[in-house]
């Protein structure tokens, strides 16, 4: 009796095995709760099983959530089983350069001398720069705000690049229309200044619709630019035709602090808005 008992659950285990259906996932994490083994995350759509949405997922062991912070995008599986599912395997995405010519790159960046950069919870220096209006802009003037941050020039090419990352500010434009200029701010900083002067950028910035009272285009001089890019750890030069760059996104919260900062273009305009929206509710 007690070896059919055995053999009776062996068998139900291989079939409630045999239903978990696996699931590959990305996502930025928007909270932690370790008290209670679980994440909550934006995750991108998953073909045939979800569309893309901001959900909690629960984990078995709680060291999958050893290294989870806000604001961290990450990879997992997400297990669907029969009565429960829950994420495994969740591991820091490691961002890979796109860079169009990332030999290149490498070289030049052991040529250069490194650079400290802004972690995530420390102060975010304060800077000043001037908008498409001609007027300056401060960082500190914008205290008590989220500001998202990201780095373009005006006649970058390539849709994926600089086009993408305005395309994300665009469409954080309109989801937090009633918000924009008293809860968020967005700059889009330049590093092309010698072409991108004020009248480039308010040309440039009636693409997206942008209201300089609250979406400002930023240029400056040179090496003041390049302070400001230096210290978040993003790096672009000049070649031939275009200007090779890596990809940088930011979001300051409230209090002037670097609450997450983005590397590439792989997440989107949703889950960096629902990231946004947890620092805007966040006093």
């Amino acid at each position: 009796m007690a070896a059919r008992s055995i053999a009776w659950l062996s068998l139900v285990s291989a079939a409630g095995l045999a239903a978990a259906t696996r699931y590959p996932a990305t996502g930025i994490v928007l909270e932690v709760d370790r008290a209670n083994r679980s994440f909550v995350a934006s995750c991108a759509a998953i073909p045939g099983y979800m569309e893309a949405m901001a959900m909690p997922y629960s984990v078995r062991d709680s060291r999958e959530l050893a290294d989870l912070k806000p604001g961290a995008y990450v990879d997992f599986t997400l297990v669907v089983e029969k009565k429960r599912s829950y994420a495994e395997g969740v591991s820091i995405h490691q961002y890979e350069a796109s860079e169009r010519e990332p030999l290149i790159a490498r070289r030049l960046r052991l040529l250069q001398a490194p650079r400290p950069t802004v972690q995530p919870g420390e102060a975010v220096p304060d800077f000043t720069l001037t908008d498409q209006a001609g007027r300056p802009v401060a960082l500190a003037q914008l205290a008590g705000k989220v500001v998202a941050v990201t780095f373009i020039y005006t006649s970058c090419p390539l849709p994926d690049y600089c086009f993408r990352l305005n395309n994300n500010f665009g469409q954080l434009n309109q989801r937090f229309a009633g918000r924009m200029g008293r809860d968020l701010v967005l700059l889009s900083i330049s590093f092309d200044p010698v072409h991108d002067q004020p009248d480039v950028l308010a040309k440039y910035a009636s693409t997206w619709k942008a209201d300089p009272e609250s979406w400002h285009f930023l240029t400056g001089p040179l090496d003041v630019v390049k302070t400001v890019t230096r210290q978040f750890g993003m790096n672009f030069w000049p070649d031939d035709v275009y200007i090779t760059h890596t990809l940088q996104t930011l979001v300051i919260d409230r209090r002037g602090r670097l609450a997450s900062r983005f590397e590439g273009n792989q997440f989107t305009a949703r889950q960096l808005g629902d990231y946004v929206e947890t620092l805007m509710v966040g006093k």
